[in-house]
């Protein structure tokens, strides 16, 4: 069994994909447009002018796998109560994954030296998703 997150950028998901290629190293393994459902039905038709929106999106992140859509694209992106947390192999990788994730977006909590961890920090950047990056242990 899998637990995959599955975030709706109403409206931002390309713009979102192409950050998080940019910032993450991320990799598009499927992308659906609604023009392209091969079975549109009533309650899955786009609105007009949303036809080249994101049905669907899988991105490869090191090992996981994010799903993504535009959902209504009415642009009320909202992610509130979860994190998605990103473990880097060391300090320098985390230090480079926090800073690109900050770019446009909200630090929450400094990439600092935790008792957990040698380098721990929490953004949220520019789409509305919160991210905590975590490296190895503590010295």
């Amino acid at each position: 069994m899998q637990v995959q997150p599955y975030l709706t950028f109403d409206g931002k998901c390309e713009e979102a994909i192409e950050f998080y290629k940019k910032a993450l190293g991320a990799e598009v393994t499927r992308m659906l447009r609604f023009k392209d459902n091969p079975q549109p039905t009533a309650d899955c038709k786009p609105a007009p002018g949303t036809e080249n929106k994101i049905m669907h999106a899988s991105l490869r992140i090191g090992e996981t796998t994010v799903m993504a859509t535009d959902g209504d694209a009415k642009g009320k992106t909202s992610f509130h109560g979860f994190s998605l947390s990103l473990t880097a192999i060391d300090d320098a990788q985390a230090k480079r994954l926090f800073a690109a994730l900050s770019e446009g977006g909200q630090m929450q909590m400094p990439l600092t030296k935790t008792f957990f961890s040698s380098s721990f920090g929490m953004v949220v950047d520019r789409f509305g998703v919160s991210w905590m990056i975590v490296a190895g242990p503590a010295q």
